[in-house]
């Protein structure tokens, strides 16, 4: 209608003056309802041939939409495993820090095997004491053998040697009883010194091994006593929060809540037309109009084209993909930052907005060697931007009127 009202200005109403004035006739008489048509023809079908033209430059060199949306990350408050809620710490809509307990389920299974896994180490432990005992023992052994030993080579010796003399009082049975007594004697220092070495391979290397798992299963019970009890990831705001101790959570089907990690808006994500693809750019300058801060208009600036349409994303399945049946053309997602810091500020997560961005050929009207009509074609582009700027405008100050008043929302 804007449009159609600014077009008029140039086509309807000169075509009426005309008429009225150099021709003589007059509204009421000569031009009159069923007459209009015949005697403002001409105006009328310049005035809507200029307001499609001028409709279609508005909107294609300064698109707009109403897809405006500060979007906003939520973390899923749930356990690691299933489990009975046992206490709870927060309500809903409260505020968390960072490593703040949420809830607590119960865990005298995860505490029982705690304890098991510190009692095995203390059995270890005192294995380790007792297996030192025992190998000062093998080794009071091993000394105890070595000395029979020498005992039985000294009195093999000293028979062998009597025997060799011709001694009527030693028989040559009892120097080899003697040669006997001394191998067997050389068999209890080896085993002896088995013995030992056994116990020290045991302190050294089956008891450690031991004790590092049983450490291990010790650090394992502790993480799962520590899983029972839940924290926040983030600062931020605990919704849908309902638990209450002997609720039953699920991570696969029952979270316990949402947490809304806490932070100002600085940015807005917008999709526009696909047919806008070669206008949006980088750098272009725009406005959004909110519902939460009504009456405001807020200038923007594009600093991320995205450079795939969602609509048009393929999942690996088993079954080959018909492309008759995707889902409707998308939207290029262009990412809008406050041209000024803290523009955004005190705008809710999730608020949606109307967005113009608008087209400047200012550096291009600079070049050298730009004929004429290309000057006015790119005046005539960026002039029209105003339009785009005052329906935004009008939208900004009709919207809580519309909402309010229009729709009873």
């Amino acid at each position: 209608m804007l449009e159609f009202l600014l077009c008029s200005l140039i086509t309807i109403l000169p075509d009426y003056l005309y008429r009225r004035f150099a021709q003589g006739k007059r509204f009421g008489h000569e031009i009159n309802l069923f007459s209009v048509w015949y005697e403002l023809r001409w105006g009328i079908t310049l005035c809507v041939i200029l307001t499609i033209c001028l409709i279609t430059a508005v909107f294609y060199f300064h698109p707009s939409t109403k897809a405006v949306n500060s979007t906003f990350r939520t973390v899923t408050i749930l356990p690691e495993s299933n489990g009975r809620v046992a206490e709870t710490f927060v309500e809903i809509n409260q505020k968390v820090e960072a490593g703040q307990p949420l809830f607590r389920l119960d865990d005298l299974e995860e505490r029982a095997a705690l304890e098991t896994a510190r009692r095995k180490i203390a059995e270890i432990e005192a294995a380790q004491r007792v297996a030192r005992s025992t190998l000062r023992e093998a080794e009071g052994r091993i000394i105890q053998a070595r000395g029979h030993l020498k005992q039985a080579r000294d009195e093999y010796d000293t028979r062998n040697q009597l025997l060799r003399q011709g001694s009527s009082a030693i028989s040559e049975r009892e120097v080899e009883r003697a040669l006997v007594q001394v191998q067997t004697q050389i068999g209890a220092v080896d085993a002896a010194v088995a013995a030992r070495d056994t116990v020290q391979a045991e302190l050294d290397f089956q008891l450690p091994s031991q004790k590092a798992r049983a450490e291990a299963e010790l650090e394992e019970a502790q993480v799962a006593l520590d899983k029972t009890l839940v924290v926040a990831g983030t600062d931020g705001y605990v919704q849908q929060f309902s638990l209450r101790p002997g609720d039953v959570v699920n991570p696969m089907f029952r979270p316990a809540g949402i947490l809304v990690p806490e932070r100002n808006v600085n940015g807005l994500a917008a999709g526009f037309g696909q047919i806008q693809a070669q206008i949006i750019h980088p750098g272009m300058l725009g406005e959004v109009a909110c519902p939460s801060r009504p009456w405001e208009i807020i200038p923007m600036v594009v600093t991320e084209v995205q450079d795939v349409i969602a609509a048009g994303q393929v999942r690996p399945t088993d079954q080959l993909v018909d492309i008759g049946q995707m889902p409707q053309a998308g939207t290029i997602t262009v990412i809008m930052e406050p041209l000024y810091i803290g523009a955004l500020d005190g705008l809710p997560q999730g608020a949606s907005c109307i967005a113009n961005v608008y087209t400047s050929n200012h550096e291009r009207l600079d070049e050298p060697g730009l004929s004429t009509g290309q000057w006015i074609v790119l005046h005539a582009i960026d002039t029209i931007g105003l339009v785009h700027a005052a329906i935004l405008r009008l939208h900004a100050v009709l919207m809580p009127i519309q909402t309010l008043v229009l729709t009873g929302h």
